[in-house]
Parts: C-alpha cells; structure tokens; sequence
C-alpha cells in the first residue's frame, strides 16, 4: 500500500515521468496533475501561509486558488490543473532555496 494522501488504483501502465520538488526528484506518470503526483508520493502540496499546517488542495479545481507551487525559475502555477512534465522544477515555497 502507498504512503500518499491519493492511492493510484488504474492507469499504472502509463509512461514515468521524473519531476524535481523542492530540490528532490519525484516519480510521476504522463497525465498527472502536479496535485496527483505530490500527493501520491505522499507529500503535502506546500506549507500554509497563515498557520503552521500543511495544505493538500481544497477545489481539486482550480477555482479556491489553494494548490500554488511555484517554478524554480520564477513564476507560480496551479498544481490541480498543470500536467507534470519530463524535468519540471518546483517549489513548495515561495522562496529561494
């Protein structure tokens, strides 16, 4: 049984994808959201910016604007509706790291 928030029940058979998160790399598959792909490895999406909890999404549709991560090279995106590529870069936080 995995470790994620999210358990990956069908489409196993899909192509790997390796991802880097805050300086670690991350396995994925092709057509996994950002979300699914963090929270299937059992991470937290980023760590709340008013309170000492973690986050995980709330929508899962890209309206509360709960799921930001942003790129190594500047810039944020939604984790629920961006689609994990081959050597994306992210962060969890928006500072350097």
């Amino acid at each position: 049984m995995a470790d994620g928030q999210l358990v990956r029940l069908t489409e196993t058979e899909r192509p790997a994808v390796t991802i880097h998160v805050d300086g670690a790399p991350l396995a994925a598959l092709a057509g996994d959201t950002v979300l699914t792909a963090l929270l299937t490895a059992g991470r937290r999406l980023r760590q709340a910016e008013f309170g000492d909890g973690a986050r995980a999404g709330f929508c899962l549709m890209g309206a509360c604007q709960d799921c930001w991560v942003f790129l190594e090279t500047g810039g944020r995106l939604r984790a629920c509706t961006t689609l994990v590529s081959e050597g994306l870069r992210l962060r969890t936080l928006d500072e350097p790291a």
